[in-house]
C-alpha cells in the first residue's frame, strides 16, 4: 500500500486534536491570531444594536416628532455602519494574512520534512501526490483560518447576539421567526453533509489527476515513442470526468441549498410582516420593531446561511491538514544520531557481511563483503538486478541495511553525522539529473561556499572546460529543466565537474559512459581517469572496456559477490562469470 494514496476517512465529527494542532501554527503569530479573535467578539454586539436604532428612530424620534433627537440617532447609526465596516475589513484582511503566513512558513516545513524522508518513502509514493500535499493541500489550510475558525467564532457571536437584540425588540416577533428555524437546522445540516462528501471526493480526484499528469508529462518521450498518445489520453479523460463530476456534486448542493434558504428567509419575513401588522393594529407591537425586524432578519440569516459552508470549509482544511501531517508524522527518514565530523577521510571502505532488502522481505544483497583500500578503484560488474547500484545507496546511506557492517576507514557509517558522510562522497549517475538554471548554478548547486574559479579549476582539470566554453553564454549558459537542452554527453560532463568541485574523498560512477557516443566517451573515460586518480573509487559499468585497469573488480550475480580480483586474475579463472562476460562484449579478443 502507498503511505498517501491511502483511502481517507470519512469522518463525520470535528477532529479537534488535528484542529489544536493546526492552530498552534499561529504561535509566532500570536498578536494577529489574539487581534482577530478580537475583532470576531467585538463584531457580535456591533453588528447586532444596527437594527435595534433603527427601531428607536422610527419608534421615539419619528413618531414623537423628535427631530433633534433623529439627527443625533442617526449621526449614531453612521457611525457605528462606519465602525462595523472598517472593523469588518480588518478581519476578513487580517485572518487572511493569518492563512497565508502559516502556510508560508507550512510549505517550508513540508519541504524540509520531505527532503530529509528516506529514498524508499519516494520509490512508494507517486511524485504527483506529494505535489498535491505540498501544494494544494497546504495551501487549502488556509480556509481553517480565512472561512473556518476564527469567521465561525464570529457568526455563531453574531447569531446569538442578534437573537439577544430581537428577543430584547419584540419577543413575540422573535418566537414567530423561530418557528422557521427547524427547517433551517434541517435545510442546513443535509446541505453540509452533501457538501463535505462532495468536497472529499474532489480532494481525492485532483490528488489522482496530479499524479498522473506528473507522471505521463514526465515519460511523453515514451509515450510519443510508442505511440500511446490515444492510450493515455482515455485514462485522463475518466480521471478529468470524475474531477469534474465531483465538483459538479457540490455545485449542485449549492444551487439547491441558497434558493431553499432564500424560501425559509420568505416564509418568515411574510408571517412576521402579518403578524407584525396585526400587533400593530392592536398595540401589542410597535411600528419600529415590525421596521427592525426584517433587517434582524437579514442579519441572522446570512451568517446561518453561510455556516453550514463555513464548517465545511473548516472540515476540507482539516481533511488537507490530516493529510500534510501524515507526510509530516512519517518518520521514515534515515536516522542521524553520529558524532563523527570534521576529521580527515583516508576513504578505505568495507562491506561485512551485509544484507539488504527494499522491502524487508525479498534480499537484494546477501551476505556481501568486500574491501577498497585507501586511493584504489573497485568496479563493480554483473547482470542487471545483480545489485550492483544497491551497493552505493547503502553506502551513502540513503537506505539502512538489514544486517552486516559497513565501514568507512574502519568505523561504522553510522558513527558519522549523515550530512559530514554524505559530504565525504560524490556520485556520478548513468541519469544525470540537471535543474532549470545555468552551468554554474547546476555545478554549486546554489553552495555559496563553492567559487566560480573552483568550478572552472575543476572543469579545467577533467577536460569540460572547452565544452562549456563553446556553449552560448558559457558557464551561464541556461540549462532547461532536466538538461533537456544540451546532450547527454554533456550533461555527463557537467555532472562530473559537480562531483570533482566538492574535493570528495570518495567517488562513485554508476555506469557513467553507458549512454554516450564512442566519439564522447574518451573524453569521458579521460574525466573519469582525472576524477578516481588518488581517491577512493566504485566504478559500476557495462562496458568492460572501461574498467579493465581498476585495482579490483567485483562479479556480483544474485545478490552475491561470485568473483573478486584484477582483471587478469577473473580472465585466468576458467568458466568464471567475468570472463564469460568479457567474451560476449569482445568475442574474446583482448582489447588494447
Amino acid at each position: 500500500m502507498q503511505p498517501l494514496m491511502s483511502t481517507e476517512k470519512n469522518k463525520n465529527s470535528l477532529d479537534l486534536h488535528l484542529l489544536g494542532r493546526v492552530l498552534k501554527l499561529t504561535t509566532p503569530y500570536k498578536k494577529l491570531f489574539y487581534y482577530t479573535i478580537f475583532l470576531a467578539i467585538a463584531l457580535a454586539p456591533i453588528t447586532a444594536i444596527r437594527p435595534y436604532l433603527i427601531k428607536e428612530m422610527v419608534d421615539t424620534n419619528i413618531f414623537q416628532n423628535d427631530l433633534s433627537g433623529l439627527k443625533m440617532m442617526a449621526l449614531i447609526y453612521i457611525g457605528i455602519t462606519i465602525l462595523n465596516t472598517l472593523m469588518r475589513y480588518s478581519l476578513i484582511y487580517r485572518t487572511a494574512l493569518l492563512g497565508q503566513s502559516v502556510i508560508k512558513d507550512l510549505r517550508v516545513k513540508v519541504f524540509k520534512h520531505l527532503s530529509n524522508l528516506k529514498l524508499r518513502f519516494f520509490d512508494q509514493t507517486p511524485i504527483g501526490t506529494v505535489t498535491t500535499r505540498t501544494i494544494n493541500d497546504v495551501e487549502a489550510i488556509k480556509r481553517i483560518f480565512e472561512q473556518g475558525s476564527i469567521t465561525i467564532v464570529a457568526d455563531m457571536l453574531s447569531i446569538f447576539m442578534v437573537l439577544g437584540m430581537m428577543f430584547y425588540t419584540s419577543w413575540k416577533l422573535t418566537m414567530i421567526f423561530l418557528v422557521t428555524v427547524p427547517l433551517l437546522l434541517i435545510a442546513t445540516y443535509i446541505f453540509k453533509e452533501k457538501v463535505k462528501e462532495a468536497y472529499q471526493k474532489v480532494r481525492t480526484q485532483i490528488s489522482s489527476m496530479n499524479a498522473f499528469l506528473q507522471e505521463r508529462i514526465t515519460g511523453m518521450r515514451v509515450i510519443q515513442i510508442f505511440n500511446a498518445q490515444d492510450q493515455e489520453m482515455k485514462k485522463f479523460k475518466e480521471i478529468n470526468k470524475k474531477y469534474t463530476k465531483a465538483n459538479l456534486d457540490s455545485i449542485l448542493y449549492y444551487a439547491v441549498f441558497f434558493p431553499v434558504v432564500e424560501l425559509i428567509n420568505s416564509l418568515a419575513l411574510a408571517l412576521l410582516v402579518f403578524w407584525g401588522t396585526k400587533g400593530i393594529w392592536n398595540g401589542s407591537i410597535s411600528p419600529g420593531a415590525v421596521i427592525a425586524f426584517p433587517l434582524f432578519l437579514n442579519m441572522i440569516f446570512r451568517p446561518i446561511r453561510m455556516l453550514a459552508n463555513r464548517f465545511n470549509e473548516l472540515q476540507m482544511g482539516l481533511v488537507a491538514a490530516e493529510r500534510v501531517y501524515n507526510v509530516l508524522d512519517d518518520q521514515s527518514h534515515i536516522d542521524d544520531f553520529g558524532k563523527i565530523k570534521d576529521t580527515s577521510v583516508n576513504g578505505i571502505v568495507e562491506f561485512k557481511n551485509v544484507d539488504f532488502a527494499y522491502d524487508d522481505e525479498n534480499f537484494v544483497l546477501k551476505d556481501v563483503s568486500f574491501k577498497i583500500e585507501a586511493g584504489t578503484t573497485l568496479a563493480i560488474v554483473g547482470s542487471t538486478g545483480s545489485g550492483k547500484t544497491t551497493i552505493i545507496n547503502l553506502l551513502g546511506r540513503y537506505y539502512n541495511i538489514n544486517g552486516g557492517e559497513i565501514l568507512v576507514d574502519g568505523k561504522n557509517i553510522n558513527k558519522y553525522e549523515l550530512q559530514f558522510l554524505r559530504e565525504r562522497l560524490a556520485l556520478v549517475l548513468q541519469d544525470v539529473f540537471l535543474f532549470d538554471g545555468t552551468v554554474f548554478e547546476n555545478i554549486k548547486l546554489r553552495d555559496q561556499s563553492i567559487t566560480d574559479e573552483e568550478v572552472i579549476k575543476a572543469a579545467k582539470k577533467i577536460g569540460a572546460h572547452e565544452y562549456i566554453m563553446n556553449m552560448p553564454d558559457q558557464y551561464n549558459f541556461h540549462i532547461t529543466e532536466r538538461g533537456n537542452n544540451l546532450s547527454m554527453g554533456q550533461r555527463q560532463l557537467i555532472s562530473f565537474v559537480r562531483a570533482l568541485v566538492v574535493n570528495p574523498d570518495i567517488l562513485i560512477l554508476d555506469e557513467a559512459t553507458s549512454s554516450v557516443d564512442t566519439e564522447t566517451e574518451a573524453t569521458i573515460q579521460y574525466a573519469i581517469e582525472q576524477l578516481i586518480d588518488k581517491r577512493s573509487s566504485i566504478i559500476i559499468a557495462h562496458r568492460l572496456s572501461t574498467i579493465r585497469h581498476a585495482d579490483k573488480i567485483m562479479v556480483m550475480d544474485q545478490g552475491q559477490v561470485a568473483e573478486i580480483g584484477n582483471h587478469n586474475e577473473l580472465m585466468n579463472i576458467k568458466d568464471g562469470k567475468y570472463k564469460a562476460l568479457y567474451d560476449l562484449q569482445f568475442d574474446g579478443e583482448p582489447v588494447g
